[in-house]
C-alpha cells in the first residue's frame, strides 16, 4: 500500500528534531484544517533528511503536505504515523531540500526506504513507546 495523500491547512505547531541512540531522526509539526464548525489539527512526520523540509516554515503559515500513511504494532498495540514526503507555502514555494539532488520535497511520490522506520526501531527504551 503506497497511496499518497494532500492536505491543505495552517502551521500551528512545529516541534524540536528528535535523535535517537540509532542515529533516526524525525520532526514533527501539526497542521490545522478547516472541517466546518470544528477545525482539525493533524499531526505529521518527517523523518531521517526530511527534517529539514520544515526550516524556514512559521507557525500561521499556509502549506500543502503530501503525504502516506504508515501503521505499525507494537507489544500488542498500534500506531499510525503520517509520514510528510513533500510540503510547500501557500504560493507553491517547497519545503527546502536536504540534498538538492536527491529530489527531496519535490518528488512525485515517497522513496520507499525513507518511509521505512530503521531497524532498531522496535527496541524498548524507558517509556516502553517505540518512538
Amino acid at each position: 500500500m503506497s497511496k499518497s495523500f494532500e492536505i491543505e491547512g495552517t502551521v500551528k505547531v512545529i516541534s524540536e528534531i528528535q535523535t535517537f541512540a540509532s542515529g533516526f531522526s524525525k520532526r514533527e509539526f501539526v497542521v490545522e484544517v478547516e472541517d466546518g464548525k470544528y477545525p482539525q489539527s493533524i499531526k505529521f512526520e518527517c523523518v531521517k533528511e526530511r527534517t529539514s523540509m520544515t526550516d524556514g516554515l512559521s507557525i500561521g503559515d499556509s502549506v500543502k503536505v503530501n503525504f502516506d500513511i504508515r501503521g505499525n504494532e507494537y507489544n500488542g498495540k498500534y500506531y499510525v504515523n503520517l509520514n510528510a514526503w513533500k510540503l510547500e507555502k501557500a504560493g507553491g514555494a517547497q519545503g527546502a531540500p536536504a540534498d538538492p539532488g536527491a529530489g527531496f520535497g519535490g518528488a512525485d511520490s515517497p522513496p520507499a526506504h525513507l518511509s521505512e522506520p530503521p531497524a532498531d526501531y522496535g527496541k524498548e527504551s524507558d517509556d516502553d513507546i517505540p518512538f
